[in-house]
């Protein structure tokens, strides 16, 4: 997640500073920035730029700033506002599919604050589709149906789960087995629906959920045993809260592709593995990958682990772990668009 902080008072902007140092340590934010005033010319473009604006201001200020800029569920980021004393954290804008709700949460820890959330799925202890979708790293074929299958599930009315039988869901059932918020399903198989997807029914309505492709990039020093990659794979999923299960690809660069215990770790873990061509690592691009002088200097190439996860992931896909080291081994994990 790309996080933009933007206050309007020195008390504000002292409080935004803060939040950054503590920010910084968490490997799932790629990126902050700070942005202080200058609030009507800021807003139109961290709208579009960033998946998350937490705004150090008053609510009326914020509210009348994002208003002409909110388009759709699916596109619109997460907006978080809080006062300038770092008292409240008020989910504002796309609580589920923006991850506002729980960007809040994780806020208000860090400063000791007070988490406000007014979504009616979480104050009822129930689990939105939204969430599940968000959770699990699923796109939505019709936001216009979410409303309808959120208000089944506050009335607690069963909503069926087709799925394929010939694909292993298990990332799907434990997260309904352990999630805490209450969903009642039933659970379908049927070989018509393409393995990628779960069908969500209810009545008359119905709405595709659809695996987005989640992709881990591996890094490591020559000869790193397979128990040690595993290590800070395991690592990074559960900072995640990914299952293995739900990982669709290994990634690694050319000059890997010997690597044994890469190579183990596939095997181990029954999840491919691809190794990204030289050049292509050479040309790559992008704004949100950090960039290694000693690698440069050994291969040529600014990093393996965040651009062999960003190519493999598709174009315009995002870093949803950023480059994190494990005694000689680095993980990335990017997400396909969609």
């Amino acid at each position: 997640m790309k996080i933009a902080i933007i206050s309007v008072s020195d008390k504000g902007q002292e409080l935004a500073f803060n939040l950054k140092t503590e920010i910084d340590l968490d490997s799932t934010i790629i990126r902050c920035d700070l942005f202080h005033k200058n609030v009507k010319e800021c807003f139109p473009i961290l709208f579009y730029e960033y998946d998350a604006i937490i705004a150090i201001m008053a609510s009326g200020i914020l509210i009348r700033s994002i208003a002409p800029l909110v388009e759709s569920k699916l596109t619109d980021p997460a907006v978080i506002n809080i006062d300038d004393n770092g008292k409240f954290v008020i989910s504002t804008l796309s609580g589920h599919l923006g991850g506002a709700n729980e960007l809040t949460n994780k806020i208000a820890s860090l400063i000791d604050a007070t988490p406000v959330i007014t979504t009616s799925t979480d104050v009822n202890n129930k689990l939105g589709i939204d969430v599940l979708a968000h959770d699990l790293y699923l796109s939505i074929d019709d936001a216009k149906e979410i409303l309808h299958f959120n208000k089944a599930i506050l009335e607690g009315r069963e909503i069926s789960l087709t799925v394929n039988p010939n694909k292993d869901f298990e990332y799907l059932f434990e997260y309904l087995n352990n999630v805490t918020l209450e969903i009642n399903v039933s659970i379908y198989y049927s070989s018509k629906v393409d393995m990628d997807e779960i069908q969500v029914c209810l009545d008359e309505h119905r709405m595709v959920l659809r695996e987005r492709k989640v992709v881990v990039g591996i890094g490591c020093r020559r000869g790193k045993e397979c128990e040690f990659i595993h290590h800070g794979l395991k690592e990074s999923l559960d900072e995640l809260r990914i299952l293995p299960s739900r990982v669709n690809l290994l990634a690694s660069a050319e000059i890997k592709k010997d690597e044994k215990g890469i190579l183990e770790l596939s095997e181990k873990m029954d999840i491919p593995v691809e190794f990204v061509d030289m050049d292509k690592l050479r040309l790559f691009e992008s704004n949100d990958v950090s960039k290694s002088e000693f690698v440069f200097s050994k291969f040529g190439i600014y990093g393996v682990s965040e651009p062999s996860a960003l190519i493999m992931a598709g174009f315009d896909s995002k870093l949803i772990y950023k480059k994190t080291s494990y005694d000689g081994v680095t993980i990335a994990v990017a997400v396909s668009k969609c």
